[in-house]
């Protein structure tokens, strides 16, 4: 695996990452709901997200990670659809498939 892809693997650690600090311990979905600057920026780390994972494809169509152009997809609706996330869905993604991406480019980093 080259730098590059490397380098957008350890963006997508790294925004999880972020996501998770910006939730704190103590997560609450009404919190985030009222936190209009909290949202945002899950929402951005959520494009990094999936700009990494599109260059990633572009670059290597063979790296595994499951979802990808789901995570992409929904990138895309976060940055040309803002007007319709929803952030149960969003709450979603956090809570179930954020852990397992988290593995799965944890796992590709240590290759």
């Amino acid at each position: 695996m080259g730098d590059e892809i490397r380098k957008y693997l350890f963006d997508i650690s790294e925004s999880i990452n972020s996501i998770h600090d910006y939730l704190g311990k103590n997560r609450d979905f009404n919190a985030y709901l009222n936190n209009k600057v909290l949202r945002r920026a899950v929402e951005r780390e959520f494009e990094i997200i999936g700009e990494a994972i599109n260059n990633i494809i572009r670059i290597d169509k063979n790296i595994e990670i499951e979802n990808a152009r789901r995570i992409v997809d929904f990138r895309n609706r976060i940055i040309h659809g803002y007007d319709s996330v929803d952030n149960v869905i969003v709450w979603g993604i956090i809570s179930r498939d954020l852990p397992e991406l988290k593995t799965e480019v944890d796992k590709l980093l240590k290759e």
